[in-house]
């Protein structure tokens, strides 16, 4: 587990690292995520989206996050579908990690990280996870921090031209 990843809150001057990131790696990312507009990879597309992130926060629906190893932006990690009621107390964890730092453990460090916050800063009792059936290196991340798959979730996303199933994942933070 590399000792020099952390996560954060999102800033708005995160833009520009992470459209650089989403503009290199927009073949990589292209089978595991929906389209996106074209202003979604510039850092202006960014900037709006990191507002919307913000005022999620905010509102208390969302905990939007930055993955930095040695205090780059490397990727992003987000506590998403917050439902603080006393008896649902549950987010979605969603990541993604640069193709330059991949397979270097910042992925399950960041994701370990993040459900550390879920449980001591937001108060989650569950946390949940969505993976494409194929995505077996996020399956691998789930799986090392805690997750065990539930279900399938048949033709839930359209990636690449096609509805595609997804697995879900869980775990209760409690253990």
């Amino acid at each position: 587990m590399p000792s020099s990843t952390r996560i954060r809150l999102i800033e708005p001057t995160d833009a520009a690292p992470i459209a650089a990131h989403r503009v290199r790696d927009f073949e990589a990312f292209r089978p595991w995520e929906p389209a996106q507009p074209a202003d979604f990879f510039t850092p202006e597309g960014q900037a709006e989206r990191i507002d919307g992130l913000l005022a999620g926060y905010r509102a208390g629906a969302v905990w939007p996050g930055v993955v930095l190893a040695d205090d780059q932006v490397i990727g992003q990690v987000t506590v998403g579908g917050i439902l603080p009621q006393p008896h649902l107390r549950r987010g979605s964890v969603g990541y993604w990690i640069a193709g330059v730092a991949q397979n270097q453990g910042h992925a399950g460090h960041a994701v370990g990280l993040v459900l550390r916050v879920m449980t001591d800063e937001l108060g989650l009792h569950r946390a949940e996870a969505s993976t494409n059936l194929e995505n077996l290196p996020s399956q691998r991340v789930l799986r090392h921090n805690g997750f065990s798959p539930y279900g399938v979730a048949h033709s839930s996303i359209f990636l690449d031209g096609s509805w595609r199933d997804g697995l879900l994942w869980e775990r209760i933070l409690s253990d």
